[in-house]
């Protein structure tokens, strides 16, 4: 809203957990785990910044507890801090303030969001830095908005307002008056609450904000604006000058999303189905994808281990198009290699991101290379490794290392790559450009001494590393569309400017589903 009125932002989130980043925890504890060009393993958080605001993220962007207190230590055990008691205050808000203002560019607004929810205790510091930043930048430079929660209780027929109070009261009890207070809700605020809650809460009535249950993510702007969020948050800073907003295209994309001329159905097959948060960035690449061909894609969620079992692969019957993400570890990896094999054989449109363009790859080593017993090390030291663990590379004029017994977080292939496309190839056409440069996180890549057999069994590498070391895309040119990534290209799209291999995909998908 605030870039809709002509200003530059900058987004960061500050989360109060130990971890140092959310690189080695589990999709099923936190979702998925985001990149950014610059290498930073982050909270997913700042892929939903990057979709809203097209602004990319850094490593400056994502601050984590754990983060916080290794710079403290490591500063303490140099001695930078002379002797002194090393404490939460100053020294650890010290560095929370210090992650707040630095680095922010040339931009008008930073809006910083804090993980967690107030009372915790892990969250304190942030609560405490926060409360003194706002008294440093003074009046009229910071507005503290805080998110709560509006139960509607079914039963009673009734909306209460006591979590929310019970929340303000807590940040009050710190220090903190917010001055906007965003209601997640169910339905629409009843005009007695909404005084209620800005009276018990020292709010303008007008601060607090409907934050309802949308049809669509992208119809939030467009609601919120209809709310007066934007407007209330200039007026805390004083501006009472804005230029009004045009949101003229997030106005296009929601009549895209909900009149959408068709559907396709893609088949998700994966190992961590039971929280599709894991999924995020690719959930929403896919509907990008369909937003790009004006039609709905729906997403059926396939747990990779049942293609494990007898007579599989009735659940892709019905699909237009079958998908195999990013993963790691042996379970389920049979599933995914079956799956590829009936995309490949049926001619169905197949896309395989990271470990799903591995296993592609497996598939066609074993089934049509006569290499029976390819694997990955990754899951297997016995048989041939098509896949294996790279421990050496460069990035630029440096050289990367990494082994297998080193420290699983920050020692991937992370963040921006460049590759170099095949002339004549399909990926090539779908990106129209020679040279692209795609997010990673893996530790193990496709053996390049397999490229000339593979090839010569119809698996075209038509991407490769500029030093042509590391296979990047693979391709099948007799087959309606089946590509393979290396890479994470769900994590570059963008509502307005949705990835190119996932709209060629989704376009795939809906020519599938006219010849059915």
């Amino acid at each position: 809203m605030l870039q809709a009125r002509g200003y530059k932002v900058r987004l960061r989130k500050l989360d109060p957990y130990l971890n140092v980043d959310p690189g080695t925890m589990s999709p099923y504890q936190h979702g998925e785990c985001y990149v950014t060009d610059d290498g930073a393993e982050t909270d997913l958080d700042l892929g939903h910044y990057e979709r809203f605001t097209g602004v990319p993220a850094s490593q400056a962007d994502n601050i984590t507890t754990g983060r916080i207190y290794s710079r403290i230590i490591e500063r303490e055990r140099r001695g930078d801090y002379l002797g002194a008691t090393v404490q939460v205050i100053p020294h650890v808000t010290d560095q929370i303030k210090q992650f707040v203002l630095s680095d922010a560019g040339d931009v008008d607004f930073v809006l910083c969001e804090i993980g967690g929810t107030v009372g915790d205790i892990e969250g304190l510091p942030f609560f405490e830095a926060i409360r003194q930043l706002g008294q440093e930048l003074g009046e009229g430079n910071a507005v503290f908005l805080h998110v709560t929660l509006l139960p509607f209780i079914k039963v009673a027929g009734e909306m209460k307002t006591k979590p929310t109070q019970h929340s303000v009261k807590e940040l009050r009890s710190i220090g903190i008056q917010p001055d906007i207070l965003l209601c997640r809700c169910e339905i629409p605020i009843p005009p007695g609450d909404k005084r209620k809650i800005a009276l018990f809460c020292n709010v303008r009535e007008s601060a607090v904000i409907e934050g309802r249950d949308a049809a669509s993510l992208y119809d939030v702007p467009m609601e919120y604006h209809r709310q007066g969020l934007d407007t209330e948050i200039l007026h805390c800073f004083g501006i009472e000058d804005a230029p009004d907003p045009d949101l003229s295209r997030w106005q296009q994309i929601s009549d895209t999303i909900h009149n959408p001329d068709g559907e396709v159905t893609i088949g998700v097959v994966g190992k961590y189905v039971g929280l599709l948060d894991a999924y995020k960035s690719l959930i929403e690449a896919l509907n990008h994808g369909g937003i790009a061909n004006g039609v709905k894609v729906r997403l059926k969620w396939l747990d990779s281990e049942q293609f494990e079992k007898d007579d599989p692969f009735e659940p892709l019957e019905d699909v237009h198009g079958v998908l195999v993400p990013g993963g790691f570890g042996e379970r389920g990896v049979e599933g995914k290699i079956a799956a590829a094999k009936f995309a490949r054989e049926r001619k169905v449109p197949f896309f395989g991101i990271c470990y799903g363009m591995q296993m592609a790859v497996l598939e066609a080593a074993r089934n049509l290379a006569g290499v029976p017993d390819a694997v990955s090390s990754e899951f297997s030291s016995e048989g041939e490794p098509v896949v294996g663990l790279l421990t050496e590379w460069t990035r630029g004029n440096e050289i990367e290392t990494r082994s297998a017994a080193g420290d699983l977080g920050g020692t991937m292939r992370l963040g921006a790559y460049p590759a170099v496309l095949k002339e004549g190839s399909r990926v090539r056409e779908i990106y129209g450009a020679a040279h692209i440069e795609e997010r990673h996180r893996h530790r193990y890549e496709v053996n390049v001494a397999w490229k000339e057999k593979l090839e010569a069994c119809g698996l075209t590498f038509s991407g490769l590393s500029p030093d042509g070391i590391l296979p990047e895309i693979v391709e099948i040119e007799d087959h309606p569309w089946f590509v393979g990534v290396q890479f994470h290209p769900e994590l570059k799209s963008r509502p307005f400017e949705p990835h190119p291999l996932f709209a060629s995909f989704i376009a795939a998908a809906l020519h599938q589903s006219r010849m059915v």
